[in-house]
């Protein structure tokens, strides 16, 4: 076969479209790769590329930063966590009946079955918050250590010390704890709640949720400042804040940016089933703490002052008809017959505002602040009366549960509240307090009180008024009572 042959034939031409197939393939593979490697790295490079920030933010970020991280490492080692163990005795159920009756026989089963010991046990925060001749004290809750038989305190070191109770106030839910330690620990400085507003940073400390969180740290901001109502009838003035906190952080400080103590986690507001939080938590604020630190130190005890009065809020109605409109503090509505209060001239009626010049923002903090001073000394109680403000000296005497629960002294013994119908002149008696003198003469809630003394009530003022001006030690009150006049019922000081 000659050349001209060769170049004609078939399978040359198969060859040639297969080099050529191959060529095309090659240049094609050829073009899109080079096409797709700059997409392919531009992609992968802008995937690792650093966020761009101005230097003057980073700084300002990074500066805030290291604030948290020296503040959380100094509070950190001042710290405690709480472990306790309540240890009590319950009955436990008799094995009686079927099968042993079917067995045995019916017996005379008894009072019960055994009588058994269980231990529970409890965990909170607390903090070291002063350092005597190598004993260490930690302010805690009330509610942390209440009716623990065993207390144990461990540091954020691992070390563990049994913790001893020096004292314990109910009222405010404090507890100070002792314990021995060779080592160093250092003593959490204590700030000014005073100083305390709304939008400064906060920052919680404790243990919460068992020992698996031990000694964790969150931050937030103040979100109110003299809030009311805590638990068990606990009397502080509590700054609220969302730093998350959480069962057993309970005890432990509430601080500010500067390393301070402002306040003791004691309490939170839910609605989750299991109690967790939900941004609403409350301290009890450090200035309510730092004078019950001192006398549980050296007196193991406290001596709350008492005025001898029972205060309440008045209603929006109230306030309006004894001038009291857009005005903090506590109305009196009734006067321990031979208190303080009493013998320093202080009525019900009366609208306490100032304490020794300090302001009451309202009736738990004028509670508290009566509850500080010292017995035996006098105080300056700024009152409005009619509408006109003036000041009362009184000397205060140590408060004790007995004779603050007196009902037999409280006088008159009754809250009453003005009617709207004009129609009927008098005032509506809302409660009679058990025991009280209203309570012994026979007054009933529901009652009419129509006159003193003979003199007519118009109003709440006039109720008031002539309650003050008595002039001897009876006083007889007009009742009706549905559409009955009583005969009018004399009160005896």
């Amino acid at each position: 076969m000659n050349i001209v042959q060769r170049l004609s034939s078939k399978n040359l031409f198969i060859f040639n479209l297969v080099l050529i197939g191959a060529i095309f393939g090659f240049s094609l593979a050829f073009l899109s790769f080079s096409c797709s490697t700059p997409t392919a790295r531009a992609q992968a490079q802008a995937q690792i590329s650093p966020v761009v920030i101005p230097e003057n933010a980073l700084a300002v970020a990074e500066e805030l930063q290291s604030v948290f991280r020296a503040v959380s490492e100094k509070m950190l080692a001042s710290v405690v966590e709480i472990q306790t163990v309540t240890v009590g005795r319950r009955q436990t159920p008799r094995f009686d009946g079927i099968p042993f009756d079917f067995f045995f026989g019916p017996r005379d089963r008894g009072p019960g079955g055994q009588e058994r010991e269980f231990r529970q046990q409890g965990l909170g925060s607390g903090v070291i918050v002063r350092h005597i001749n190598g004993i260490y004290y930690a302010i805690t809750n009330n509610h942390v250590i209440d009716d623990a038989t065993e207390i144990t305190i461990s540091t954020i070191q691992g070390n563990e010390y049994t913790a001893e109770v020096v004292g314990r106030d109910e009222r405010r839910d404090l507890a100070l704890l002792s314990f021995r330690s060779t080592n160093v620990y250092p003593v959490a400085a204590l700030g000014d709640s005073d100083n305390v507003r709304v939008g400064d940073w906060a920052i919680a400390i404790g243990n919460p949720l068992g020992q698996q969180f031990s000694f964790s740290v969150t931050k937030g901001i103040v979100s109110a400042v003299g809030r009311t109502g805590g638990p068990g009838g606990n009397i502080n003035d509590f700054i609220q804040t969302d730093a998350p906190i959480n069962q057993g952080n309970s005890g432990g400080p509430l601080v500010n940016i500067r390393g301070e103590v402002i306040g003791i986690n004691t309490w939170i507001a839910s609605n989750l089933a299991g109690g967790g939080n939900v941004g609403l938590g409350f301290a009890i604020p450090v200035n309510n703490i730092k004078r019950s630190i001192d006398e549980f130190i050296e007196t193991g005890s406290i001596r709350s002052g008492w005025l001898g009065v029972s205060l309440t809020e008045p209603s929006r109605e109230t306030a309006a008809a004894l001038s009291l409109e857009n005005r903090r503090g506590g109305l009196v509505s009734q006067v321990f017959l031979g208190s303080p209060a009493d013998r320093g001239g202080i009525s019900p009626g009366d609208f306490i505002t100032h304490v020794n010049g300090r302001e009451a923002r309202g009736v738990n903090q004028l509670v508290m602040l009566v509850g500080d001073l010292r017995a035996d000394e006098n105080a300056t109680f700024t009152v409005i009366r009619e509408g006109q403000s003036s000041e009362i000296q009184v000397r205060i005497e140590e408060r004790t549960d007995e004779i603050a629960a007196d009902s037999a002294r409280l006088w008159p013994g009754l809250h009453v509240v003005q009617l709207a119908d004009s129609a009927r002149p008098g005032l509506h008696v809302a409660q009679v307090i058990q025991g009280s003198p209203s309570d012994i003469v026979g007054l009933r809630q529901g009652d009419r009180i129509t006159s003193i003394n003979g003199e007519d009530i118009t109003d709440i003022t006039s109720f008031y008024r002539l309650l003050r001006e008595r002039t001897a030690n009876e006083l007889w009150f007009g009742i009706q009572r549905g559409e009955a006049d009583l005969e009018t019922m004399r009160f005896r000081r």
